[in-house]
């Protein structure tokens, strides 16, 4: 089944160059474009796409409004920034919103190919340079044990797969590389996130964040 794709930008060119890019891939369908904030969450409507590419500076409001307004309607749909904007306060914002990913415009293709597909499975992307960029200044800036969890309460095999899953790996990524079956992958993902006391992936990674898990 094709993963059916909303394109949101206020550069008509971008819209032309990302459909030029996309629409020949065998597992991906876009379905429609729009240029403003309130476009888009009128083609969510009507339209119910799998994944949107969501710029942040669109002209009515930001695509980080835009993000919230749409998964406060439609929390099914994944969304991924597709954006200029490489900064620590976009990115934790978007995340904040419901962003499934993020990838900066002058990424390769398959970067970006990558993120669609990965939040097409219901899993995060953070574009690897930039993801460890802002771990980073996260990690100086915010306290290591705001948490209530010190995830002491994992098993050494849970602690793997959160270490993976931080670092944006899909569920057949963890499998491959600890030589598990992906139901098993997803079954101690469940036990994390209630071990932990967190509701997405999003809080997932920022729980991973804040911990240190992900290494800058």
């Amino acid at each position: 089944m094709k993963t059916r794709l909303l394109l949101v930008d206020d550069h008509a060119v971008v819209r032309s160059g990302l459909r030029m890019l996309l629409e020949n891939e065998g597992d991906v369908e876009i379905i429609g474009e729009a240029g403003t904030a309130a476009e888009a969450l009128a083609s969510a409507v009507d339209l119910r796409p799998d994944v949107i590419l969501m710029d942040i500076g669109l002209p009515d409001k930001s695509g980080i409004e835009a993000t919230r307004d749409i998964k406060a309607e439609f929390p099914e749909v994944a969304i991924v920034a597709l954006t200029i904007h490489e900064d620590e306060e976009y990115f934790f914002k978007m995340l904040e919103a419901g962003a499934s990913g993020y990838v900066p415009k002058r990424a390769a293709p398959e970067e970006l190919l990558t993120a669609i597909r990965a939040a097409a499975h219901g899993e995060v992307y953070l574009y690897p340079s930039l993801a460890k960029l802002l771990v980073r200044d996260y990690l100086v800036s915010e306290p290591a044990d705001r948490e209530q969890s010190t995830g002491k309460d994992l098993t050494d095999r849970e602690h793997e797969v959160l270490t993976h899953l931080a670092e944006g790996k899909s569920n057949e990524e963890i499998a491959r590389a600890l030589v598990i079956s992906p139901k098993t992958v997803a079954r101690h993902r469940e036990n994390i996130m209630r071990k932990l006391n967190l509701h997405s992936r999003s809080e997932l990674v920022r729980y991973a964040i804040r911990k240190g898990i992900i290494k800058a």
